[in-house]
């Protein structure tokens, strides 16, 4: 059974810097890509950023673009989220899920990259907490 497991989250300050993981488990690496999602309390849940774990290619997406940078390691099928001049407004639970490739779907286009419905696997979740 695939399993995504994220970690990293916790309390930071405003402006601070942190990194979180997404580690993979029982599927093939290659053949997915990893969404970087985040929820805040209230609100829908906002797709970040995604990678194609087969070519590398990256997408940055929303308000964090630019304060983002989202990397992998095929050797230990990890994901990482590397996020820095952080805001009390980044305050969320941020998830990681993954999209097999094998749908097809061209993450160039915004949505396949950005909404929920076309990731197939989730992790639990971590809690990132920016105070001012």
């Amino acid at each position: 059974e695939v399993q995504l497991v994220e970690s990293g989250g916790g309390l930071v300050q405003a402006g601070g810097t942190l990194r979180l993981s997404c580690a993979a488990a029982d599927f093939t690496f290659e053949n997915y890509a990893i969404g970087w999602f985040r929820q805040a309390p209230g609100k829908e849940r906002e797709g970040i950023s995604c990678i194609n774990l087969l070519d590398g290619n990256t997408y940055y997406l929303s308000s964090m673009k630019g304060r983002i940078t989202v990397s992998s390691d095929n050797g230990t099928n990890t994901v990482y989220l590397q996020m820095h001049s952080l805001k009390t407004e980044d305050t969320a639970v941020y998830y990681c899920a993954a999209q097999f490739l094998g749908h097809g779907y061209d993450l160039t286009f915004q949505p396949y990259c950005s909404n929920t419905y076309y990731f197939d696997y989730w992790g639990q979740g971590t809690q990132v907490t920016v105070s001012s």
